[in-house]
């Protein structure tokens, strides 16, 4: 059977993030309506702490389709030639179940994990919100700054990282797509003080936002701590807001950022207000007032995966892009 293979360059250019931001707000919908089946993700860890492997299959309806990304994550890439998150997504028919694509991963990673905080922003933000503060620089600083300014008109952005050289790579490269002031700041209190949404997208494990440095009414996108020991904010910080979850699942059993205050005392299962796809049909409550604070935590789901391969995957088949090899998959008596 054909088989169209995309590379990086081309998913990247094939999936935009204004396009990708409403594929995932149906895709989180799809999810809160019960068309998806997706298991946790597993995870093997490579001796060393090197990095880890996972394993996303999923299933869902509309589309129909099945998927499975199989992906490398290695945080000590960051800053040498190679991305952190490297792998393929793996798209099937759910007809025959035949093999239809194969596809960069890291392209589609990073790109639906920006559009879902895109979503995150545009449901649970302040109409006015357009102060934005990214603690990281590396790929997802990039993406996440793409769909913060599709989420909202952007006033000003700062940026911090642990590496002066990256943040100033990152504001020379940004500052080519975005006409907003993009400013280095000497700290992550500095950038989260008085931001009207925060996106923390480090590879630390140990917090770098506390809660006292927050803002009023402001967002908080929480992105790179994936690990029930691992977190990127303070409990003062999560107890201090209302919590959303991709899925309440995926926080419960992976999110160091819940596990570790809940640990603490500091609330229970509870303080999950809902999931995003929950609020989108009107199954959970957003925010209430301009004074509150809510937290989208993002630990990404196989779903967003496969219904970004789906879409990257029917957009290149009608503009004839990618490589088509026969494969298999036909049976042979």
């Amino acid at each position: 059977m054909p088989v169209r293979i995309l590379t990086q360059e081309q998913v990247t250019a094939l999936l935009p993030m204004a396009d990708c931001m409403d594929l995932m707000e149906q895709t989180l919908r799809t999810l809160a309506r019960g068309g998806a089946t997706l298991p946790l993700r597993t995870i093997v860890r490579i001796p060393g702490d090197r990095g880890v492997f996972g394993s996303m299959p999923s299933y869902m309806n509309p589309p129909d389709a099945i998927g499975l990304k199989a992906i490398t994550v290695f945080p000590g890439n960051e800053g040498t030639r190679y991305d952190s998150h490297q792998g393929v997504v793996l798209l099937f028919e759910a007809v025959h179940g035949t093999l239809e694509a194969i596809l960069d991963a890291a392209s589609i990673t990073a790109i639906r994990t920006a559009a879902v905080s895109g979503v995150a922003t545009r449901l649970l933000a302040r109409p006015d919100a357009g102060d934005v503060a990214i603690l990281g620089s590396g790929v997802q600083a990039h993406t996440h700054l793409d769909a913060m300014a599709v989420a909202r008109p952007l006033r000003r952005v700062r940026v911090w990282s642990r590496s002066g050289d990256n943040v100033a790579r990152f504001i020379a490269a940004a500052s080519r797509r975005h006409s907003v002031m993009i400013e280095a700041a000497p700290s992550p209190e500095a950038a989260a003080r008085g931001a009207d949404v925060v996106c923390t997208v480090t590879s630390s494990r140990v917090p770098v936002l506390e809660g006292r440095w927050v803002a009023r009414g402001a967002h908080l996108n929480v992105v790179g701590a994936s690990q029930p020991t691992a977190r990127e904010l303070d409990s003062d910080a999560v107890s201090g807001a209302r919590f959303y979850a991709d899925k309440r699942e995926s926080a419960l059993a992976e999110s160091g950022d819940f596990l570790i205050p809940k640990s603490e005392g500091r609330f229970g299962d509870e303080h999950i207000v809902g999931e995003l796809g929950d609020v989108l049909e009107g199954k959970a409550p957003g925010r209430r007032g301009a004074e509150e604070i809510t937290l989208f935590k993002s630990l990404g789901l196989a779903i967003e995966d496969l219904a970004s391969a789906h879409f990257v995957s029917r957009r290149a088949a009608e503009q004839g892009v990618g490589t088509v090899m026969e494969i298999g998959g036909l049976r042979h008596d």
